[in-house]
């Protein structure tokens, strides 16, 4: 049965370890530590003079009986104490929220030029889902944390220590009396709170279920009616909404029983605290005002102790929040990266040199180590030549364009760039030299000239309708009402399948690229469309380096040299001429299959 997606933040145990690694944040803080400490104080401030309310209405009360006179200079103080407190509590939430808010922010930049700067092969193992709840979720919770659960948490050590400390003072026998009975009380409540807690959460997931079960068989009811399994879809409802009911009946018999424990347990406790305090008033060894404190004081001091349990599993989601983004932060970014590439872009190139040669090269993914793509595989491909690649389905096409661009490296073999090993070269100052078109073109929910401009942002806009022109797209780009500034919709869901190439072409001739990469540029589209693309990717390739992936005849006859790939290695090499001469060739087979 299916389930929700998402990616929820674990809980981690709160151990000095884990505190070391959560010290790491402190970077983000460090700007703002001032402001930091000026939110403790004030939160201090807050918890103290809420500590002396108790006593201060004590004394209130023993003055109605003792000394008249003093009522009202008690209650001035008290009306200060109350003033001061909403003095603190703004000060406390206004620097911990300016705090949080602008760690936050740096924190977030920070993942996210992270997350760019990460090789390949770390997102072919990641959901793009995941990652993005990262960012959103566990910083989320991090932000619970600075803003308000690390106060209360604070807050809570105060009054639970500070509130003994008085208690004590106050009388010792009272105190002994009362933490012989109230914290046991408040322990219970935690425990049986913790229980209830958890069957509203397993009703949660079964009315997930069930809702689940719906959402699939009316997403899908032409599928359920053609196949007649109505009667089985309301079967599998009816058994998921019966587990719903159970599990909340369930449900409602322990908050029934938690209800009943509560007034039994903690007025039962507060009861049994009157009851030996009147005693002690009654042998003259408390004031009635001194028992009226006492009471307020282990009201306090019950409501913390019972409240530290969500604290404390708060803290624990912001421990496991805070390693999961430590993780990602610990993950190694791509050498060379863009933001560390200092080599100028006008190295200069050998003469005579080719442009790309892979030599005896072998190659398994990451994830298939298993599952040899490449094997002594070799190819050169002169400067300024059109090559094209073709084969069956797997024999490692895409894969030789992924090398190319060093989105991974072989783990045999060589890989020469213009003359010289591919890792003298810095990543992104190869990239800059090359322009790739892929088959599924990835456009960006912006306007049609942001996506031109993306190939090379500093363009000026005759560069970038230039670039559209060549591209075959400036005709239908002018149609729109709002020309260049037409806004495509995300993944570029309001163009057809040749507008969003011929964008993607525009891209390219932007960039002027030394060595053009197209991957399947034509491969899904129909004959007008790709007679336009075709016209476009000729022009583009025109004087310099190309590499071409593709099925059909009409792609690759006009290349300078073929590259028939089978088994992850060159098979046949030569000029489509040359190719086809050959009495049984596997390219003049594959020929012959597009001709049928």
């Amino acid at each position: 049965m299916a389930r929700r997606s998402g990616s929820k933040t674990p809980k981690k145990p709160i151990t000095w370890k884990a505190l070391k690694r959560i010290a790491r944040m402190y970077v983000y803080i460090r700007p703002f530590q001032g402001e930091f400490l000026l939110g403790m104080l004030f939160l201090l401030l807050s918890s103290s003079s809420n500590l002396a309310f108790p006593a201060f209405l004590g004394d209130l009360v023993d003055a109605a009986q003792n000394d008249p006179s003093q009522i009202n200079p008690i209650a001035g103080t008290l009306a200060a104490l109350l003033l001061a407190q909403a003095v603190f509590s703004f000060g406390r939430i206004v620097f911990f929220e300016r705090v949080a808010q602008r760690a936050l922010a740096a924190l977030r930049q920070a993942m996210y030029s992270h997350l760019i700067d990460l090789p390949l092969p770390f997102f072919h193992n990641r959901r793009v889902g995941e990652l993005t709840s990262r960012l959103q979720s566990d910083i989320g919770v991090l932000q619970e944390t600075f803003t308000s659960t690390l106060a209360e948490f604070i807050r809570q050590i105060v009054v639970i220590v500070g509130g003994i400390a008085l208690l004590t003072y106050t009388s010792w026998k009272l105190t002994l009396f009362m933490l012989a009975i109230l914290p046991v009380v408040v322990v219970l409540a935690v425990v049986f709170g913790s229980r209830i807690r958890k069957y509203s959460k397993q009703v949660q997931d079964a009315s997930a279920d069930s809702n689940t079960v719906v959402e699939e068989s009316l997403s899908a009811i032409a599928t359920v009616t053609a196949y007649t399994s109505e009667n089985r879809e309301r079967a599998r409802y009816e058994t998921a909404n019966q587990n719903v009911a159970k599990l909340a009946i369930t449900g409602g018999i322990l908050r029934g029983g938690f209800a009943s424990f509560l007034i039994l347990g903690l007025f039962g406790a507060l009861v049994a605290v009157v009851w030996k305090g009147t005693s002690l008033i009654a042998t003259g060894e408390l004031d009635a005002g001194q028992l009226f404190s006492f009471v307020i004081y282990s009201g306090f001091i019950g409501g913390s102790i019972g409240g530290m349990a969500d604290v404390y599993a708060r803290l624990q989601k912001a421990v496991g929040a805070t390693e999961a983004l430590l993780d990602m932060l610990d993950e190694a970014i791509e050498e060379n990266s863009a933001h560390v590439a200092d080599e100028p872009e006008g190295r200069p190139i050998p003469d005579g040199a080719s442009a790309v040669r892979f030599e005896n090269v072998d190659f398994a993914y990451p994830t298939r180590p298993d599952v040899p793509v490449l094997s002594n595989f070799s190819l050169d491909i002169p400067s300024g030549a059109q090559v094209a690649l073709v084969g069956p389905s797997g024999a490692g096409k895409s894969t030789v364009v992924q090398l190319l661009l060093r989105f991974h490296a072989a783990q045999q073999g060589q890989l020469f760039l213009h003359g010289e090993v591919a890792e003298s070269w810095k990543k992104w100052t190869w990239r800059k030299k090359t322009a790739w078109v892929p088959q599924e073109v990835i456009l960006f929910g912006h306007s049609i000239r942001e996506n031109i401009a993306y190939g090379r942002p500093e363009s000026s806009e005759e560069e970038i309708l230039e670039a559209a022109r060549q591209a075959n797209a400036l005709e239908f780009i002018q149609r729109f009402p709002d020309g260049m500034d037409t806004q495509i919709g995300e993944r570029g869901v309001q163009l057809s399948g040749g507008q969003r190439q011929r964008i993607a072409i525009a891209r390219a001739v932007l960039r002027n690229p030394d060595i053009l990469l197209l991957d399947e540029a034509t491969s899904s589209l129909d004959a007008e469309s790709e007679a336009l693309v075709q016209d476009a990717l000729q022009r583009l390739m025109s004087g310099r380096t190309s590499l071409v992936i593709a099925h059909r005849l009409s792609t690759v006859r006009n290349a300078d040299k073929i590259a028939f790939l089978q088994d992850g290695a060159v098979q046949e090499w030569g000029s489509h001429e040359e190719l086809m001469a050959l009495p049984h060739g596997k390219y003049r087979q594959f020929v012959a299959q597009q001709l049928q």
